[in-house]
């Protein structure tokens, strides 16, 4: 059985770190906790970023030799629950740093929240809504 404490890591490849690092730090508001950008040959450049002390990180990951272009689709989601209703200057925030505002695939999440794409693509969904 797996503990519900255990740490999670959420990875998925990036075109641009620099971009996803302006949209996730300086839009959502993320901090980052690791980073590694030194072109080691055969070694990935990483971008760790997540809540400090949170028990979760989301890693992006690209591979300067090899590049793979980001495959998102409409249902490839990052939900973050907040608990309250979507503060709109963090959605504009969100767009000045590269994001889009987008109507959701599944009509739930514009019933309850706000989808921004992020500069790869890929889906974060701001949910009003608690996870109990």
């Amino acid at each position: 059985m797996i503990d519900a404490r255990a740490h999670v890591r959420v990875a998925r490849p990036s075109r641009d770190l620099a971009a996803a690092e302006r949209f996730y730090v300086d839009g959502l508001g993320l901090d980052v906790q690791w980073r590694s950008t030194e072109h080691v040959p055969g070694e990935h450049d990483l971008l760790m970023v997540g809540p400090t002390g949170g028990s979760w990180h989301f890693e992006l990951t690209r591979d300067p030799e090899h590049p793979l272009e980001p495959t998102p689709t409409v249902d490839d989601l990052f939900v973050i629950y907040l608990g309250a209703p979507v503060d709109e200057t963090l959605v504009d925030r969100l767009v000045t740093s590269g994001g889009t505002r987008v109507r959701a695939h599944n009509p739930y999440w514009d019933e309850h929240g706000v989808t921004v794409t992020d500069p790869d693509g890929y889906r974060l969904v701001l949910c009003s809504r608690t996870w109990n």
